[in-house]
């Protein structure tokens, strides 16, 4: 496999704020194993927000669906400040839906989930294996960019291996990944973090 070029020196700080609403429909949805379900998170990589992203993220049984538009960090902000009458007028269907949904099931910024993501790829199949480490949340709610990131669970000193493919994985891929006792088991990071708030 190959790095992945996006990453400085192998790695790179992910940042995630995810939405959802006072009756954790988000987070009741994955932890009930709901078959179809959602949720909406706005992404940024190294604290560098010239480079921000709104993502729906879907599960539909075994699949999974991602589907992404970029924002500004002006747009951002705006959504952090609940500032959204502007959503309904953009060009972006996803912003629109987005508006929608945190107009009529009331969705809003709820924690920030960080990381640091080792990643690698391969071209056949598309197959992304990604290690990501000190996984960690903020307590501050009312400032989800520069908020001091806290330990989130045990889980900040282990590191969590995801293996994403499109069609098909490689035998390769599948050969390299097994490990001896180990086993393939859901993790969400985002149900993790908000145990702390």
């Amino acid at each position: 496999m190959q790095a992945d070029p996006h990453a400085r020196n192998g790695t790179y700080l992910v940042r995630s704020v995810y939405f959802d609403n006072v009756y954790d429909k988000a987070l009741r949805e994955k932890t009930d194993g709901i078959g179809k379900r959602e949720k909406f998170r706005i992404r940024y990589y190294n604290d560098d927000l010239s480079y921000i992203t709104l993502e729906k993220k879907m599960k539909i049984g075994r699949l999974c669906l991602k589907c992404d538009e970029s924002i500004t960090e002006s747009e951002f902000r705006r959504i952090l400040d609940g500032d959204i009458e502007w959503m309904k007028d953009s060009p972006s269907e996803l912003v629109k839906e987005l508006y929608a949904k945190m107009r009529y099931q009331g969705l809003k910024p709820r924690v920030r989930v960080s990381y640091v993501r080792e990643p690698y790829i391969y071209k056949a199949g598309n197959v992304r294996v990604t290690f990501d480490s000190q996984i960690r949340t903020s307590m501050n709610h009312n400032d989800f960019i520069n908020a001091d990131d806290i330990s989130a669970t045990e889980y900040s000193h282990e590191m969590l291996m995801e293996v994403k493919y499109d069609a098909f994985i490689p035998r390769v891929i599948q050969d390299m990944i097994q490990m001896s006792g180990g086993g393939q088991e859901a993790f969400s990071k985002y149900g993790t973090c908000r145990r702390y708030g």
